[in-house]
């Protein structure tokens, strides 16, 4: 039985922002998050997701080191969010740390995958290879760490609520955690 100091825990981090994009997403699958990003470090320092490359330009996007006090979640502080913690063991938690540098060494090659997004609301694939959108890209490094998400083929950001092994650590506005006391 292995103890709590065992244990690596990364992060998945639901958050709708209100931008435009968000609202319209938001209108026709009914869904609280219209994003998703993972986190390596309970600081939230090491987060990173597939998204918008300028807060002001919805269609660039790719790889992103998304951070809660600059660039998008900045803008739109009034972001709503609700964050998990997932345990691992050593071995999966430096395989999804791996698989993540290894798509940031590599994000010029990386598409965002708009159209996926879209597609999603209405559970269908749309998309080619090394192209990601948010939801897409966090399930694939943790799937590829071996870790049994029980996640649909076509994934949205909800339906990491109902992933195994996720632990609810946070929710409310992104702006008015306290990471020393929430998370």
């Amino acid at each position: 039985e292995m103890d709590d100091k065992d244990m690596k825990k990364i992060y998945v981090v639901l958050t709708h922002t209100g931008t435009l994009l968000s609202k319209v997403i938001r209108c026709y699958t009914k869904d609280e998050f219209s994003h998703c990003s993972i986190s390596l470090d309970v600081n939230l320092k090491e987060m990173y997701s597939f998204g918008r490359l300028n807060p002001y330009n919805v269609f660039w996007g790719g790889f992103v080191h998304e951070y809660i006090d600059k660039g998008t979640f900045k803008r739109f502080y009034n972001t709503k969010a609700r964050i998990y913690s997932l345990e691992l063991t050593d071995e999966q938690y430096e395989k999804i740390k791996d698989n993540v540098m290894k798509i940031q060494g590599n994000k010029d090659e990386y598409k965002f995958n708009i159209l996926g997004l879209f597609a999603a609301g209405f559970h269908k694939r749309i998309g080619e290879e090394r192209s990601f959108y948010c939801a897409e890209f966090v399930k694939y490094v943790i799937e590829n760490a071996k870790v049994d998400t029980g996640l649909p083929e076509v994934v949205k950001p909800e339906d990491f609520k109902y992933m195994k092994g996720l632990k609810e650590v946070y929710n409310g506005l992104l702006k008015d955690i306290n990471i020393s006391k929430n998370l």
